[in-house]
């Protein structure tokens, strides 16, 4: 009787460990992403469209002027865009592509976040109805201001 009952609290155990792992959360690159805009512009809530779209969940704050938030962030004046975003401890300035995002996320390098300086057309949020396109990068901005190509587009 004492092997049954204790082959039954083993199985009990087991199964109850195995259900545990099951419901444990499994790490994932975060789709939570903080949007600081000015209220007048469109392409910026273009972009946001396009972030959602690709499956993140964007939470957008409203503000007269984003340099303190750039400043606080780390952003150089020269990549200052229309939009500054957060996510997963990265700032992203400008029309950063979803694709973009997720690769940093991924990779999780050791920089402050993306840059898409100079709202380039076709750039995400940036799309001309004629379909027109100006071939951009996408700068990954170093710790210390510096940057380097992170990628390339059109």
């Amino acid at each position: 009787m004492l092997n049954s009952f204790s082959r039954r609290r083993f199985l009990a155990a087991g199964t109850a460990a195995l259900a545990l792992a099951a419901c444990a959360p499994v790490a994932r690159a975060s789709t939570e992403l903080a949007v600081y805009k000015t209220p007048t512009c469109g392409c910026c809530t273009a972009w946001v469209d396009h972030m959602r779209a690709a499956g993140f969940e964007a939470r957008v704050t409203e503000l007269a002027d984003l340099s303190a938030t750039r400043r606080t962030e780390g952003v150089p004046d020269a990549l200052a865009s229309c939009h500054t975003a957060l996510i997963g401890g990265y700032v992203l300035e400008g029309h950063v592509p979803a694709e973009d995002v997720r690769r940093l996320l991924a990779e999780r390098p050791d920089a402050l976040g993306l840059a898409v300086p100079a709202m380039p057309l076709g750039s995400p949020g940036m799309e001309m109805p004629d379909g027109r396109k100006d071939p951009y990068e996408t700068l990954l901005i170093l710790k210390g201001g510096g940057t380097r190509v992170f990628a390339r587009h059109g």
